[in-house]
C-alpha cells in the first residue's frame, strides 16, 4: 500500500494544497508538525496527528518536530472566543520540556529534527520583523479569519494586537523551516488549516518557493456526533501525571462499537489485514469487544510503552474478576496505588473495621450487613462474615484487595 492509499484508508484525508495526493508516492518531501505549549501535556487529538507523521516518515518523508517556544508565549486564538491567559516564562519551559520527551517517546527509533521556533524568533528585531515579514501580509487576509470576525462582531470578546498577529508569527515558522532545512509540507490538524496556508503565502512571496499543507480531519465520536477525546474528567492526556496509564487504558477501552475500527485504523499502526481480522472477530461476538481491548493495548503501548500496557491489562482484569489475586509486580502495584484508596492495618484487624476505616461502609452494622448479603470480596473472593485480615490475605506485594459491589475497591497494606 502506499503512503497515499494508506493514509486514504486510515481516514487522514482532509484538505490539501496538494492537487493529486500521489505525489506523496513519487516525491520526497520535509516536512514539519508543530505543538504549542500551551500545557505540560499534549492530548489525543495531537496524538492523532502525530502518528499520522509517523506515516510520512516510514514512507520515506524526512521530518521536523516543531515545539512552539515562541508561539506559546502568545497563544493560538483560533477556536477560542476569548483573549487567552499568559502562559509564564517557566511555564513554557517546563511544558516545552514535557511535549519534548513525548514526541521522543512517540518516534522512538525514527529519525527526526527537534526544533523549537524560539530559537529563531528571540533575537528577532521588531522593526525587521515588520519590513522583513510584515510588508508581505494582506492585513484584509488577516481580517477575513473566522475566529477574527467572530471576537470583532457586535457581541464578541475582541481580540489583541498579540493575539491577531499568531499567524503572522506562526507562518513566519514554516518560512524559516524552509529557508534553512528546505521544508517544504507542513502536517497539521484541520483547525490549523488557516494558520498554515498562511504559512504557504508567505513563503511563496518571500522565498518564491512551492510549499504545501496536509491536514488531518478532525476525529468524531460516532456515537455522539461531537468531538472525540474527552472523557469525563476532561481532555485524555498523554502525561500519565495528568491521565493515568490506567484511565487512558480504560478511555479507550469503553469507547462506542460504532467508532472503534475508525479509531483503530487512526490511533494504531496495525496494517490492513490485521485490522480487517480484528474487526472480523468483533463482529462476530460484539459483547466480548475484541476491538476495543485491541485498540486500547495498541495505543497504550505506543503511548506509554509495552511494560505499562502489559500492567495495566493485568490490573484490569484483577479488579473485573478476569483473573484471580496472586503476586504482581512493583509496577502494577504502583497502577493499583495510583487508582485505589490505600489503608495501613495491623495484622490481626476484622474486617468490619477495615471497611468502614477504608470508607466502603459508613458503619460496622453496614459492613456486617452487606457481609451478610455477599456483596464484599477479598482478594476476588467473596466471603460472607466477618474475621481477621492476616498477612496470608496481603497476596498483592503485602496489600489486601477488597471489593463491595462492582466498582468500589481499596487496598489494605497489612
Amino acid at each position: 500500500m502506499t503512503l497515499s492509499e494508506e493514509l486514504r484508508w486510515r481516514g487522514f484525508v482532509n484538505q490539501t494544497t496538494f492537487d493529486d495526493i500521489s505525489r506523496l508516492d513519487k516525491q520526497t518531501f520535509t516536512f514539519y508538525l508543530g505543538v504549542d505549549p500551551s500545557a505540560p501535556s499534549m492530548t489525543i487529538g495531537n496524538l492523532a496527528t502525530a502518528i499520522m507523521a509517523k506515516h510520512f516518515a516510514k514512507a520515506g518523508h524526512k521530518a521536523y518536530l516543531l515545539v512552539g517556544g515562541a508561539t506559546g508565549m502568545i497563544g493560538d486564538p483560533d477556536g477560542k472566543k476569548r483573549e487567552r491567559d499568559l502562559k509564564t516564562l517557566q511555564e513554557i519551559e517546563t511544558n516545552k520540556k514535557a511535549i519534548a520527551a513525548q514526541y521522543e517517546t512517540l518516534f522512538d527509533g525514527m529519525r527526526f529534527e527537534l526544533v523549537d521556533n524560539y530559537d529563531w524568533f528571540k533575537d528577532v528585531n521588531y522593526l525587521d520583523f515588520l519590513r522583513d515579514v510584515g510588508k508581505h501580509v494582506p492585513v484584509r487576509q488577516m481580517l477575513a479569519r473566522d475566529f477574527v470576525q467572530t471576537r470583532l462582531a457586535e457581541d464578541g470578546a475582541g481580540i489583541s494586537y498579540a493575539e491577531f498577529s499568531y499567524v503572522l508569527i506562526q507562518g513566519y515558522d514554516f518560512v524559516h523551516l524552509n529557508r534553512e532545512y528546505g521544508v517544504d509540507l507542513q502536517l497539521c490538524g484541520s483547525d490549523q488549516w488557516g494558520n498554515s496556508i498562511a504559512g504557504v503565502d508567505l513563503i511563496r512571496r518571500m522565498n518564491g518557493n512551492e510549499a504545501h499543507v496536509w491536514s488531518t480531519p478532525l476525529v468524531i465520536n460516532q456515537a455522539t456526533g461531537k468531538k472525540f477525546g474527552k472523557s469525563e474528567g476532561g481532555a485524555v492526556w498523554l502525561d500519565e501525571n495528568a491521565t493515568s496509564v490506567y484511565q487512558f487504558y480504560q478511555f479507550w477501552l469503553n469507547v462506542d462499537d460504532e467508532g472503534v475500527e475508525d479509531y483503530i485504523k487512526i490511533y494504531t499502526e496495525l496494517n490492513k489485514e490485521e485490522v480487517d481480522d480484528i474487526m472480523r472477530t468483533f463482529r462476530e461476538n460484539p459483547a466480548q469487544r475484541h476491538a476495543q481491548k485491541t485498540l486500547a493495548y495498541e495505543v497504550t503501548k505506543i503511548v506509554h510503552g509495552q511494560e505499562n500496557a502489559d500492567a495495566v491489562i493485568k490490573v484490569t482484569d484483577l479488579l473485573f474478576g478476569a483473573q484471580n489475586a496472586n503476586e504482581i509486580n512493583e509496577r502494577e502495584l504502583e497502577l493499583l496505588k495510583q487508582e485505589l484508596p490505600v489503608v495501613e492495618k495491623s495484622e490481626g484487624a476484622m474486617l468490619t473495621e477495615v471497611l468502614v476505616d477504608a470508607e466502603m461502609m459508613a458503619s460496622k452494622g453496614e459492613a456486617r450487613r452487606m457481609l451478610a448479603q455477599g456483596a464484599v470480596k477479598i482478594n476476588g473472593d467473596k466471603t460472607l462474615e466477618d474475621r481477621e485480615l492476616t498477612a496470608d490475605d496481603a497476596k498483592l506485594s503485602g496489600h489486601v484487595l477488597l471489593q463491595r459491589g462492582k466498582n468500589d475497591f481499596a487496598l489494605i497494606k497489612i
